[in-house]
């Protein structure tokens, strides 16, 4: 578990939101699921809200501008200083800004844009919000994983950008690799080849702890969302892929202690 109570090192994951069509049922959905409660958050980009674990700050909801054909998934939202001089970054290293930047109202400065491989992910300079005040406890953020075709180069864009370091994970059978930063993995990276989904393209998965993941599982179920890959075993614990009411893939895992 981990504390926001001070400003994050550039590039570390440091928030994850989520634009929907409806925001009521939504937030009713994740409400339901992780016992999450809101409150609103800035509305510079739209109704916004943010999702409150036991008081604290886990995650945000906004409702998608109805001009936009932006994709429904779950972004996560990398630390930055200077989120102008990153989204440069981000340009000349070959990726795009989509949204931004601009201020969220007294929160921060923000930022949304893509890499070269097309994965979406946020930019965030802290201000009086600095993101998520609890991770890896159930019902909060646990992890981020950018699944894409090969590891090789978009990683290499993700290290120009936030200055991570690259620690390859040893397989014959996955081309996988860990992002650190200081020493301490932030996120992984997974490539997939030829089964990265042809609707999706590389994209950021976000893993959410719960404490039992196939009674997890069977509430997305019945909560209107479906399952997109079983509960199984992996090496950092039980994890499960699904979907919410409008299609927002996510992961559930219970990590190994």
């Amino acid at each position: 578990m981990t504390e926001a109570a001070a400003r994050r090192a550039p590039g570390t994951p440091c928030w994850v939101s989520l634009m929907v069509h409806d925001m009521a049922a939504t937030q009713e959905f994740y409400g339901a699921l992780f016992g999450w409660e809101f409150r609103p958050g800035p509305q510079q980009l739209g109704p916004y809200a943010r999702a409150l674990l036991d008081g604290r700050e886990v995650a945000g909801i906004g409702l998608l501008p109805g001009e936009r054909q932006l994709a429904i998934a779950w972004t996560p939202y990398l630390a930055s200083d200077d989120v102008d001089a990153t989204a440069e970054t981000v340009r000349h290293c070959g990726g795009t800004v989509g949204v931004g930047p601009l201020d969220a109202g007294e929160a921060g400065r923000m930022a949304i844009g893509s890499d070269p491989s097309g994965a979406v992910f946020g930019i965030w300079q802290a201000a009086a919000h600095l993101g998520m005040a609890v991770t890896g406890v159930p019902g909060a953020v646990a992890w981020n994983e950018l699944v894409t075709r090969e590891t090789a180069s978009v990683a290499k864009f993700y290290e120009s950008v936030f200055g991570y370091v690259e620690e390859p994970v040893v397989s014959a059978d996955f081309d996988c690799l860990t992002l650190l930063l200081e020493g301490s993995p932030v996120a992984s990276v997974q490539g997939v080849g030829h089964a990265l989904p042809r609707d999706r393209g590389s994209h950021w998965m976000t893993y959410f702890e719960v404490a039992d993941v196939d009674e997890a599982v069977e509430r997305v179920a019945d909560l209107g969302g479906h399952v997109v890959k079983p509960a199984r075993d992996g090496s950092h614990g039980r994890v499960a892929t699904v979907a919410d009411p409008e299609g927002a893939r996510f992961a559930l895992v219970t990590s190994r202690s």
